[in-house]
C-alpha cells in the first residue's frame, strides 16, 4: 500500500469521527511494531495538509527487557520531525521476576499505561492515538462474544475521565494486510517485541480463528466490521 492510500484512509477516519481539533497535542505510543509506526508515519505526514493544526510526540515505554534497540526508531522519528520520548521502567523485572505472574499481560498493560499517562502529562498531551486497525476492531468484538457473551468493541474515539484524555484510533479503516504491505514497501524500521509471551495470548487465538473463517468465507471480516458500524454501538456510525 502506498503512503497516499494510507493517508486517505486515516484522514477519512479522522473526519468521520472528529478525531482531531485545532491545537491538539497528540501522543503516539510506539511499541516498535508495524501498527504504531504506520500510525506515526501517517499522522506525521498528515500535519502538512490537514486543515486542523496539531502537534505530535512519540513515546516508547521501555519495559526493561535489556534487549530492545531503539536506535533505528530514534532516527526514524528524527526524519519525520517528531519528538521522541523513551521512558525507562522496571516493569519486566516486576512482572516476570518479582511477581512471577502466570498471566502477565493484565498487570503489564496496567503498569505500562500508568507510565505512559505520566509521560503524556509531562508533555502536555491532550489526546493519544492508538494504532488499532480494522482487524483489531473485529478481533475485539469476537473476544467479547466468546469470553464475555456480549456484542462489544472499542469506539473510534473514547474519553478517559480519570486522565482527562481522549483516545483516538485513526487506523480503523485499514486492514492489517494494508499495514503489512505499507511497512514492507516503505522499509519501516519495525522492532520485534522482546516480551516472552508475545503472540501467545487469547487475542492471537481469536485472530487465527478469524483468519480461518475468512479463508473459508471470503469477506466475512469486512461484513463483521460493517455489522459493527450498523449496530448502534456507542461511538460508531455507518460512515466510511
Amino acid at each position: 500500500m502506498q503512503l497516499q492510500q494510507v493517508l486517505s484512509l486515516v484522514r477519512r477516519a479522522c473526519d468521520d469521527y472528529n478525531m482531531i481539533e485545532d491545537g491538539d497535542k497528540i501522543a503516539v505510543g510506539i511499541s516498535g511494531g508495524k501498527d504504531s509506526l504506520t500510525l506515526l508515519t501517517a499522522l506525521a505526514h498528515m500535519r502538512r495538509f490537514y486543515p486542523k493544526k496539531y502537534e505530535l510526540v512519540a513515546i516508547t515505554i521501555d519495559l526493561g527487557f535489556n534487549n530492545l534497540n531503539l536506535d533505528k526508531i530514534t532516527e526514524f522519528c528524527k526524519d519525520l520531525d517528531v519528538e521522541y520520548v523513551i521512558v525507562k521502567t522496571d516493569i519486566a523485572q516486576i512482572v516476570f521476576e518479582e511477581r512471577k505472574e502466570k498471566s502477565p499481560c493484565s498487570l503489564c498493560a496496567k503498569m505500562r499505561k500508568g507510565a505512559l499517562n505520566d509521560a503524556m502529562k509531562a508533555k502536555g498531551v491532550n489526546k493519544i492515538a492508538y494504532a488499532h486497525h480494522k482487524d483489531d476492531v473485529v478481533d475485539t468484538m469476537m473476544m467479547s462474544l466468546i469470553y464475555e457473551g456480549r456484542f462489544h468493541t472499542f469506539a473510534p474515539v473514547t474519553y478517559l475521565d480519570r486522565t482527562d484524555l481522549h483516545v483516538i484510533r485513526p487506523l480503523i479503516y485499514l486492514n492489517e494486510a494494508d499495514v503489512i504491505g505499507f511497512v514492507n514497501k516503505n522499509n519501516i524500521p519495525v522492532v520485534k517485541s522482546p516480551c516472552p509471551v508475545d503472540k501467545h495470548t487469547k487475542r492471537e487465538y481469536v485472530k487465527d480463528l478469524l483468519k480461518d473463517l475468512n479463508r473459508e468465507n471470503p469477506g466475512v471480516k469486512q461484513r463483521m466490521f460493517t455489522a459493527i458500524k450498523d449496530s448502534n454501538l456507542n461511538g460508531w456510525t455507518n460512515k466510511g
